[in-house]
């Protein structure tokens, strides 16, 4: 049998593997707790607190209603701050449609907000309501005020609480149907529409009504309309 050969050295070196020393390791680890110490230290202190929020991409009605909601955060760690938090202080918003914030550091949340577009008043009897985009209840309204904007009227029984979505079924599939006319650039002013027993109604200002059935396939609907 052949012995196996012992470490070898080339020109002075060893090639016996090498581990780190004692002492390298308790420097890694003092490093690791540097860091991990740093880090809660600047989540609980004021290093990097919170003192401006600037709000991209939504008008000043809205930018005032963001920047209220996230008031009681100022003061708090940029580090500390999650975005479960954020979005339900924004949630709460019915002129807010999404949101996403990004750090600046030391002191600034950048929040990027896509609003809710106002798409029609809801009546009823004589009480009205701004109804955004998604669904939800803005806010009170006059009974004349944005004439421009289509009516969707709903039974007197149903329950309308601003910054909720619409309750009612027919006026919810409503609303839904204006959101896809106005995204595809429908031209004719609408005045009402009418969602009942799964048929869709548009009235004009000058015109017929348009009947459409349901939704299904509205825009190439109301293409041939």
């Amino acid at each position: 049998m052949l012995p196996f050969p012992g470490p070898r050295r080339l020109r002075g070196f060893s090639l016996k593997p090498s581990l780190p020393s004692g002492r390298a390791l308790l420097l890694g680890f003092a490093l690791l707790g540097a860091g991990a110490l740093a880090y809660l230290g600047a989540r609980e202190t004021s290093i990097f607190a919170l003192r401006t929020v600037q709000i991209d991409g939504a008008p000043p009605r809205v930018a005032a209603h963001v920047e209220q909601a996230l008031a009681p955060l100022r003061g708090r760690s940029l580090l500390a701050l999650n975005r479960g938090e954020i979005d339900q202080r924004l949630a709460r918003l019915s002129d807010v449609a999404a949101v996403s914030f990004d750090r600046d550091f030391p002191h600034t949340l950048r929040v990027f907000v896509t609003p809710a577009h106002s798409i029609a008043v809801l009546r009823r009897g004589m009480s009205a309501w701004i109804v955004s985009s998604d669904g939800r209840v803005v806010r009170t309204a006059g009974l004349f005020a944005t004439p421009k904007l289509p009516r969707i009227w709903v039974p007197r029984s149903t329950s309308v609480d601003v910054g909720m979505l619409v309750a009612d079924a027919d006026a919810a599939d409503a609303v839904r149907a204006l959101a896809i006319v106005r995204g595809a650039g429908f031209g004719r002013r609408i005045v009402g529409v009418r969602a009942a027993d799964g048929e869709l109604t548009f009235m004009l200002a000058q015109g017929p009504e348009l009947r459409f059935g349901d939704a299904t396939s509205l825009t190439l609907k109301l293409a041939v309309a």
